[in-house]
């Protein structure tokens, strides 16, 4: 079974091969530290030092494996590909709530990089994948639970910085 592709910016590729390392590195060696001194407590039968140890290690190799079949699979979007004619992964956008007179903006991501709390807006979600290769000046509906909504964009750019 062929694994979706998963599309990143340059700047969500480095963070994840920095989390990589940071758990391949520091993590699995601090846990491995914690179980060796939980087995010195002997019974592990009744060793809850153990168990924690052997769950936190059991995260860390999940997420390890997560971030490299992530890595494996991924297309990355060199900055200098990225247009600002359309909207797009890589493109930072602001857009205008018609009806509620509210501006937004976010940059666009894979949903990988989502996240919504520090203005990375998904292609994925319902507004960034309604609004994905549309122009400034375009007005755009988007079909939200709590309605269709109009956004119309205002700009698009590059950006250097997050």
């Amino acid at each position: 079974m062929n694994k979706p592709i998963t599309v990143l910016t340059k700047k969500g590729e480095a963070k994840l091969k920095d989390e990589l390392n940071e758990l391949k590195s520091v993590r699995r060696r601090e846990v491995a530290e914690k179980i060796k001194v939980a087995l010195s407590f002997g019974d592990l039968s009744e060793n809850s030092e153990y168990d924690e140890a052997k769950n936190e290690q059991g995260i860390i190799e999940s997420r390890i494996a997560e971030i490299e079949a992530t890595l494996a699979h991924a297309q990355v979007i060199d900055d200098d590909e990225i247009s600002t004619e359309k909207v797009g992964i890589g493109t930072t956008v602001k857009i205008l709530d018609v009806e509620m007179d509210e501006e937004m903006e976010f940059k666009m991501v894979g949903t990988k990089e989502a996240d919504i709390n520090t203005g990375k807006m998904s292609d994925e979600s319902p507004i960034g994948a309604a609004i994905s290769g549309h122009k400034v000046g375009e007005v755009v509906d988007v079909e939200t639970p709590s309605g269709v909504i109009s956004f119309k964009i205002l700009e698009i750019r590059k950006e250097d910085e997050e």
